[in-house]
């Protein structure tokens, strides 16, 4: 898969600890690649990575993105030829408590990143992963395009908008479009799948619920956001990185070193009360609303236009809303009821390729 663009190859990856991370991780490794991570340790409220075993499977360097040095000294030791970024403070709520930490971490991590890899590997692809928020959301039906402003009303949402503009600097700046070194972006839409026990996120939120049988808290019914499985983006980014790789790969190897959107479908962008209703299909329960009009501001609508990804990259997503949900709800239920996680993940992993076959996307031949 990937044009063979990671079998063998040394990838430097930051933020393997978390969800997306350890999915990542663990994709990396049975593509064959030599996988070198960039993390804070592993916490309490995100397990996947030690249930995966990543800790014996790759070798990690357990930092903070803050530390220039610690990156510097990583890239040099390892001489990466792919990087792929992404370590992130990721929760808008915690923003509001944490806003200067979000920003040195989302914003100053990735300069110090970037920095190390001009110093040390030069000639590495880069794709730095930032978020759909990263947009100047003007609360409207149509998905937004790579080519409109930068926003965020909330730390977090600034933070993305911030790297958005630091990454776009970086390339003019020291990527010249016929030298070596190759920079991308991803942004991705709202992420679901197994695995994931973060904080304030609604689907750990109903599984924590279900598990203690109390009734699943929804904060704002009514926010709709576009809603994917986690290894829709993931094949994204991989995709991104091996097409910088090896531009033959992209039907437009012209306008690679760009940002690029990774949304779902377009009837993918539900309410959170679809989504929560959806998931309670699934995995029976109940739920309560509590909708707090004091709450900190968070996006009521959100979308994202994938067209530039599918043209330039070939890149499009693979499951519908009931996929995503049903793939999701049935990996919680059979971890619940003792099934082992890197057999669930192994076993999306091996639908999701399937079905991008079946749909003929260049990535999965």
């Amino acid at each position: 898969m990937f044009g063979g663009a990671y079998k063998g190859r040394r990838i430097l990856l930051t933020g393997q600890t978390g969800f997306k991370g350890a999915w990542l991780a663990h994709w990396l490794l049975q593509l064959g690649a030599e996988v070198r991570g960039f993390a804070l340790a592993p916490q309490p409220d995100q397990p996947l990575h030690d249930w995966l075993g990543l800790g014996n499977r790759l070798k990690s360097e357990f930092a903070d993105v803050r530390d220039r040095e610690a990156l510097r000294i990583a890239v040099r030791e390892f001489s990466p030829e792919i990087v792929l970024h992404l370590a992130a403070q990721p929760l808008v709520r915690l923003s509001y408590a944490q806003p200067v930490e979000t920003i040195a971490t989302n914003v100053l991590g990735t300069a110090h990143l970037l920095d190390a890899i001009r110093a040390e590997a030069p000639a590495a692809a880069v794709v730095i992963v930032t978020s759909d928020k990263c947009y100047e959301n003007r609360e409207r039906p149509e998905g937004y395009r790579e080519d409109e402003p930068m926003g965020g009303y909330d730390p977090y949402s600034a933070s993305k908008g911030m790297t958005e503009l630091l990454v776009s600097s970086w390339r003019r700046s020291f990527c010249p479009a016929s030298g070596e070194a190759a920079l991308a972006s991803g942004r991705a839409g709202n992420v679901i799948g197994g695995g994931d026990f973060s904080a304030d996120r609604i689907i750990p939120d109903c599984v924590r619920a279900l598990q203690a049988g109390q009734p699943a808290v929804i904060r704002n019914r009514r926010a709709t956001r576009p809603w994917q499985h986690v290894l829709e983006p993931l094949a994204g980014y991989l995709w991104l990185g091996a097409c910088l790789r090896q531009p033959d790969l992209a039907p437009q190897p012209a306008r690679l070193r760009e940002g690029f959107n990774f949304g779902p479908r377009g009837e993918s962008a539900q309410p959170v009360g679809a989504l929560v209703d959806a998931f309670l299909g699934e995995w029976p329960g109940r739920q309560e609303d509590r909708t707090d009009p004091a709450a900190p501001h968070e996006a009521g609508l959100l979308h994202l236009d994938v067209t530039k990804a599918s043209e330039v990259l070939g890149w499009k997503p693979v499951w519908d809303f009931a996929t995503t949900v049903r793939t999701t709800a049935a990996w919680y239920r059979d971890r619940h009821a003792g099934a082992a996680p890197a057999t669930l993940c192994d076993r999306d992993l091996t639908a999701y390729i399937a079905d991008a076959r079946k749909a003929g996307l260049g990535w999965a031949l």
